[in-house]
């Protein structure tokens, strides 16, 4: 009954676990009533299992703070999974204009990652035969087109001449063929690190 009380205050669901994050450091799981580390929280993650962490004397939902603590871990334990090109483009989004529509739009994009990962992989075991990044890429172009032209009217809209399609066209198959060489030395690595 206490549980349920404190999940009311705290606003989840009862399949979410509630993690309080003490002034000690400490996070305690309430669902298992044991102490855990950042890693069983990333481990959880992995394993889908909803959680929100909670300040334990504040009551404050601090999950997104403790989610951003794991990456920033997984990045410096020699995980690192984002290009400093990407984290330096992310940091100029705060503060600009398009900066709402960001969460949804990098969300989007890695769901469509996700979906799409066994083909990638089989896409890669095929030496890129039909590329299925080139589709996720068009889809990802495809959102941004639109975002841009719900916040910046005008942007993204139809090429007036057939100078400016044809230009168009030829920057989209200069993207393609640079993520095709960028994923061909991928593939090179990949090959040698499997020697």
């Amino acid at each position: 009954m206490a549980r349920k009380n404190a999940d009311a205050a705290m606003n989840v669901s009862e399949d979410t676990i509630v993690i309080k994050k003490y002034a000690n450091r400490r996070l305690y799981n309430t669902a298992s009533s044991s102490y855990i580390t950042l890693e069983d929280l990333a481990s959880m993650v992995r394993e889908n299992v909803e959680f929100a962490v909670f300040d334990a004397k504040s009551g404050e939902d601090i999950t997104h703070s403790i989610l951003t603590q794991i990456i920033m871990d997984e990045e410096a334990n020699g995980e690192q999974m984002l290009p400093v090109s990407f984290l330096r483009q992310l940091i100029s989004m705060y503060g600009n204009s398009m900066q709402s529509m960001m969460p949804s739009y990098l969300e989007a994009t890695v769901t469509n990652f996700r979906e799409k990962q066994s083909e990638i992989r089989e896409a890669f075991e095929k030496g890129m035969a039909n590329n299925p990044l080139s589709a996720i890429h068009e889809t990802n172009m495809a959102m941004m087109r639109a975002a841009a032209q719900t916040f910046i009217p005008g942007v993204g809209g139809k090429p007036a001449t057939k100078k400016a399609q044809t230009d168009q066209q030829d920057g989209s198959n200069a993207e393609i063929a640079a993520l095709r060489e960028q994923m061909a030395a991928m593939q090179k690595k990949l090959d040698e690190l499997g020697k």
